[in-house]
């Protein structure tokens, strides 16, 4: 987990046209003849306009399976074709599964969708007196309040341990809750942990017995799978630290498995979905409350229809564009691991399902490569998608006075930008200054809009009933190949001014923003360690009194602020600061993060080692002087090392890749974890291994 401010493609339009770039492959559609032609054609653009090693799809039709392919390699080394029965992990689409459990629970009587957690979970509470009005129903439709995601240990490699859905209790019991339950809808994944644990609770079964029983043996779906299942894990797609890297890694697995750790085939899933347009899983009422959009019931722009978002139960959106826009439900879920990624879209009225699978990639590329397979499907029935899309007419008009209010700094999950306006009365939006990027300069519109002159995007100040002002953005942008992309959302928020903070406190967390800290609490089979385990908390002119996002307290707290809906202040987290021993540690969420100033050079001559101690923190070193050097080490059971250039990308690391020895990179970083107890042997020689 790394805190940054990424603004320069905000900058190049906002949200959503920059997000999504797409080379000129579509010139290709001239020579697509036939429907498998063409999916495979779409399926393609899908994995490299990401960078996907591979991808499947499969389409459902009223019943069946009526096609299916892939493109792609199966592995980078090993001479295998990538066939149907190849395994993908779906990520987030587990929380449709998790969500249908749920409603199956509720039509056997065991719960309602407006039974409090706490009724069903009696060991769960939090610091929040608040919790207690928690419904089943707002852990599905994302309207819980919880702060953020607790899934430290979750990401794992080739370790099926579930101790981040074991603990996610007693993580909670520690935490306050940024948002009344029920008031707007922001993408928490500790819900869908939540509802894991009421599933098991109300059913008095293990989460995936009761999914099995429940949905997968009844709709025959035999090749869906959780992380220790009873499959060949020799048939999931093989995944890779980077483009260039050769070496497959090892097993990707979550222990949330309710929240995002299922495997399926293309096949399997596309069922799934496919099953869900009818009642042979669910009944028709539990179908009607999982396809309602919950999320425009509490805080939600009105103008919205176009959105990546508008939550269902288990669904990021009940009405993706560009189909609801022609009068077809359209129910999709995006998912993503930190190696596989997928799409999933129904069409309940069509009996209709289609998903899309990669090995790396970008899950929202499959998603649209997704819905170009099911518009082609549907004009072979002769119903027309109309994809055309454009922003609602407006004239240029003089700038209202009162709208000067609005000018501030405003920021959301993807960064911080300040607006401000000039005499004429145009809008400017710029990235702080520490961050760079290109201004972006917007005209009034008589509608209340500012929009750019090529009419693709525009953006609104929408004060709301809770008394914050928000960045409103609706936009859309055209993928080749594929199916346009819009966004309708509040994308930002304003940073109202914190003159609380006392200077002693802004010293302090100004202070903080020059140093970097260091995950010391990650178990050793972590994918945080080759995905970045380094933080760091910035504070900018532009947000006097915030370290990043968050409101300074005092000189050792600092408060998660945000309350964006959708996904703008996901991952919410509170900071604190303590010191161990001469030691500063940041405390993110559940992270615990060690200054870098206090890790050590390693010395690594005749008979050096180094422990993991009692509390089973990570040992940190700096590699000094010992640069250009390798690093020799005796890899124990339970542990594993890392090794990182200064920028902190991996030069090497044992459980990713099977690594013993490391060349040390000049101002690079080591990291040992594991067991506590566990010892590792090292040496340092001066050749290259």
């Amino acid at each position: 987990m790394r805190i940054q401010h990424t603004l320069s493609a905000v900058l190049a339009g906002l949200l959503l046209a920059a997000a999504l770039s797409a080379p000129a492959l579509a010139a290709e559609d001239a020579r697509i003849r036939t429907r498998e032609e063409a999916a495979r054609h779409a399926v393609r653009l899908a994995a490299e306009y990401g960078g996907a090693d591979s991808i499947r799809y499969a389409l459902w039709e009223g019943g069946e399976i009526t096609l299916q392919g892939g493109w792609g390699v199966y592995s980078r080394s090993e001479n295998r074709a990538l066939t149907e029965d190849i395994l993908y992990g779906v990520g987030s689409v587990s929380k449709t599964y998790t969500a249908a459990a749920v409603l199956k629970l509720c039509e056997g009587g065991a719960l309602t969708l407006e039974t409090p957690v706490a009724e069903i979970l009696p060991e769960f509470c939090m610091a929040d007196e608040r919790y207690q009005s928690i419904t089943v129903r707002m852990l599905l439709d994302h309207s819980s309040g919880l702060m953020g995601d607790s899934t430290r240990n979750a990401f794992l490699f080739d370790d099926t341990d579930p101790q981040a859905a074991d603990a996610l209790l007693r993580r909670l019991a520690t935490q306050r809750l940024k948002a009344e339950p029920g008031a707007y809808c922001v993408y928490s994944n500790d819900g869908y942990t939540l509802a894991e644990l009421v599933v098991e609770a109300a059913s008095g079964m293990e989460y995936m017995d009761y999914v099995r029983a429940a949905l997968l043996a009844p709709g025959e779906l035999a090749d869906t799978f959780a992380p220790g299942g009873d499959f060949d894990p020799d048939r999931l797609a093989r995944t890779y630290a980077s483009p260039q890297d050769p070496r497959a890694l090892p097993q990707d697995t979550l222990g949330i498995v309710g929240t995002g750790g299922i495997y399926a085939t293309a096949a399997d899933l596309a069922s799934f979905g496919g099953l869900l347009c009818g009642t042979e899983l669910l009944s028709r009422a539990s179908l009607d409350a999982m396809t309602a959009d919950w999320a425009a019931r509490g805080l939600w722009p009105e103008d919205s229809a176009d959105d990546q978002l508008g939550y269902g139960l288990g669904w990021d959106n009940v009405h993706m564009f560009p189909f609801g826009q022609n009068g077809i439900q359209a129910l999709v879920k995006g998912g993503d691991t930190l190696r596989y990624h997928a799409g999933l879209i129904v069409l309940p009225e069509h009996d209709m399902a289609v998903a899309v699978l990669s090995s790396g990639g970008v899950s929202t590329y499959n998603q649209l490569a997704g819905a170009r397979i099911l518009v082609d499907a549907l004009a072979q029935r002769g119903i027309t998608v109309d994809e055309s899309w454009s922003l609602p007419e407006a004239e240029p008009a003089r700038l209202p006075q009162a709208v000067l209010s609005y000018a501030g700094t405003y920021a959301g999950l993807t960064g911080m930008l300040t607006a401000s306006f000039d005499e004429a009365g145009a809008l400017t939006l710029a990235a702080p200054a520490a961050l760079g990027g290109a201004p972006m300069t917007l005209t009034y519109y008589d509608d209340g809009s500012f929009r750019g002159e090529e009419e693709t995007l525009l953006v609104k100040f929408i004060p709301e009933e809770n008394g914050r002002v928000y960045l409103y953005e609706k936009a859309y942008s055209d993928i080749p190949g594929l199916v346009p992309l819009g966004a309708a959302s509040y994308a930002m928020e304003r940073l109202e001014p914190n003159g609380e903070a006392s200077e002693e406190a802004l010293a302090a967390w100004e202070a903080r923003g020059e140093k970097l800290y260091l995950i010391a609490n990650e178990k050793y089979t972590s994918q945080v360690y080759l995905s970045g385990p380094f933080t760091a908390v910035s504070t900018l002119a532009e947000a006097p009194g915030y370290a990043a996002l968050d409101w300074i307290e005092d000189a050792d707290t600092a408060r998660q602020y945000l309350q964006l809906p959708g996904t703008g202040s996901r991952n919410g987290a509170d900071y604190t600061v303590q010191v161990e021993d001469g030691t500063e540690y940041l405390t993110v969420g559940d992270y615990l993060c060690m200054d870098s100033a206090a890790a050590r050079p390693l010395w690594g001559g005749e008979g050096a080692y180094t422990t993991i101690q009692s509390d089973g923190r990570a040992r940190w070193y700096q590699v000094g002087a010992l640069a250009g050097g390798t690093l020799n080490v005796t890899l124990p059971e339970a542990g594993t090392f890392y090794v990182y250039d200064q920028l902190g990308q991996v030069v090497a690391g044992s459980w990713a890749f099977g690594d013993t020895h490391a060349l040390l990179p000049e101002g690079g970083w080591i990291v040992f974890a594991g067991e506590p107890g566990t010892r590792f042997p090292l040496s340092v020689t001066e050749e290259a291994q």
